[in-house]
């Protein structure tokens, strides 16, 4: 298999809004750490990453640089850049960043993992698998099968649809696709925003790869450890956790 450049994209944009907190979820303390160290520590000791980017607020990007990045000397981190108001915003900036000649080795013909900064339990065998994922079939994202019956509302509250358990994910990050075919997908994206003026409902990147450019998906398994923290009841079951690691 031919190896090729692997840049991960970490998302650490995120506010603590719906974590009830002065502190961004990502910056919270999970061990004694912050929670996006944990998430920057694997893709620091992963043979598969060869280089990262941080996406975080333009006002944070001294904070991330100097107390995370350098505090604890994370080699990979190429960069720390400025995000947008929305996730595909952010994730297009880093894009453009990476393929723009702006980092030292550029990537534009290897694979991007993009990660969100607060899913700390990102592991290498999750990484693994999401790369023999995307070295077979262009695009993959990390996930797994849900283990509740899944009910799709009208929007009145009532039942409208029961899925097929069986065929239902829940889906988490990393999303890792050929840096080619992502960055075309987003540019795709940005020229219809431009085009209409109107936002787009876009809630993750294999949603752009499927309505831009209409490029199958496939669902990698990844664990059920492999939690976003988002409200406060997810820090106390991160600390459940890592205390069991």
């Amino acid at each position: 298999m031919c190896r090729k450049r692997c840049t991960a994209i970490v998302l650490a944009a995120g506010s603590g809004r719906r974590m009830r907190s002065a502190t961004a979820k990502q910056f919270m303390l999970l061990g004694g750490r912050p929670v996006l160290w944990h998430s920057l520590q694997a893709v620091e000791q992963s043979a598969i990453i060869d280089d990262c980017i941080v996406v975080t607020g333009e006002s944070d990007i001294p904070y991330v640089q100097r107390e995370i990045v350098d505090r604890y000397a994370f080699r990979k981190v190429a960069a720390v850049v400025a995000g947008g108001e929305e996730r595909y915003e952010s994730v297009y900036h880093a894009l453009c960043f990476m393929t723009d000649g702006h980092m030292t080795v550029p990537n534009r013909d290897g694979y991007v993992f993009i990660h969100d900064g607060a899913r700390p339990f990102l592991t290498e065998e999750i990484l693994e698998r999401t790369y023999q994922g995307v070295c077979r079939h262009r695009a993959c994202v990390a996930g797994m099968p849900v283990k509740d019956t899944i009910k799709i509302a009208d929007r009145e509250g009532f039942v409208a649809q029961t899925p097929d358990r069986s065929l239902v994910w829940a889906v988490q990050t990393p999303q890792v696709f050929e840096t080619s075919l992502i960055t075309e997908a987003y540019r795709k994206l940005f020229e219809r925003l431009a085009a209409s003026g109107n936002g787009f409902a876009v809630t993750d990147d294999a949603m752009v790869l499927e309505t831009m450019l209409k490029i199958p998906v496939k669902l990698v398994e990844a664990s059920y450890g492999n939690i976003k923290i988002t409200t406060p009841e997810d820090i106390r079951t991160a600390e459940s956790i890592l205390s069991a690691l």
